[in-house]
């Protein structure tokens, strides 16, 4: 596996951490048949921070999921967080 494979799994991987066990809108978490859960949006938020867009990007990104497409009211504070969480993931 080269380089550059390995290093975007990694990142999908530490993507997918954040998004279950930080994000995770629906309350999820804790139950293990649904740790896949959120996996359809990996791409989406790996592909914005590959791109370096900044943290209001990313978050508008999990709020137009949050509560457009899954129709929740949404936690704008902690969505803000897990959005520099994911952000701070390129910093590393």
């Amino acid at each position: 596996m080269s380089q550059n494979l390995k290093r975007a799994k990694k990142q999908h991987d530490a993507i997918r951490t954040i998004l279950i066990q930080e994000w995770d809108p629906i309350g999820i978490n804790d139950i293990p048949e649904a740790q896949d859960e959120y996996d359809a949006y990996v791409s989406g938020v790996y592909r914005l921070l590959i791109s370096r867009k900044p943290t209001y990007e990313v978050f508008e990104y999990l709020w137009f999921i949050e509560t457009e497409h899954m129709a929740l009211c949404g936690d704008r504070q902690r969505t803000k967080q897990v959005a520099e969480l994911l952000v701070g993931l390129t910093e590393k």
